[in-house]
């Protein structure tokens, strides 16, 4: 009898150690596009791409992969909300077979200087183990917001412009034209 329950215990540990198994054989890559700006800068779009590969021998269910961002300057390491940053946050797989693979694009838009390091991680609904993919660091320059080159015209331009109007106009009521 002893041996029959360590035996149904084994068989049940085994069980619940296979759904571990399959989670924990999700492999995942990520790599910048090669036709991202080579120093970019506030404003510019960057795009990553992923491949989540199960290789496993058991199937995956219900996985769910999600881009995170994280500010690394100095003084400033906090995760950052992607809210403007991307659109695109997260992909789901109903079912990843052995050997199959999701392949994602990740674009992103750069909306503050600074360093950043960005990674993929993955979640199945079973077993709930986070997979994560190496990180990816990136600079972000900033983008002088107010040029004078374009602002000088305006802020001297209108008032030019007033003042000719009103000149025009002084001109025009004095001689009747």
């Amino acid at each position: 009898m002893k041996k029959i329950v360590v035996s149904l215990l084994l068989s049940l540990s085994l069980l619940g150690l296979g759904n571990a198994w399959a989670v924990d054989s999700l492999n995942i890559s990520l790599a910048p596009e090669q036709a991202n700006p080579p120093s970019p800068q506030m404003g510019d779009w960057l795009k990553f791409h992923s491949v989540i590969e199960n290789s496993g021998s058991q199937a995956a269910h219900g996985v769910v992969a999600w881009i995170s961002l994280v500010q690394v300057d100095p003084g400033h390491e906090q995760p950052v909300d992607l809210e403007d940053w991307s659109a695109h946050k997260a992909v789901t797989q109903a079912i990843l077979q052995p050997g199959q693979q999701v392949k994602v694009e990740w674009p992103m838009r750069l909306i503050q200087a600074g360093a950043y390091r960005v990674v993929i991680s993955a979640v199945d609904r079973e077993t709930g183990h986070v997979m994560t993919s190496p990180f990816v660091d990136f600079q972000v320059r900033r983008k002088p917001v107010v040029d004078s080159g374009r602002i000088l015209p305006v802020a001297l331009g209108v008032p030019m412009l007033v003042l000719g109007m009103m000149a025009w106009r002084r001109y025009r009521r004095r001689t009747g034209v």
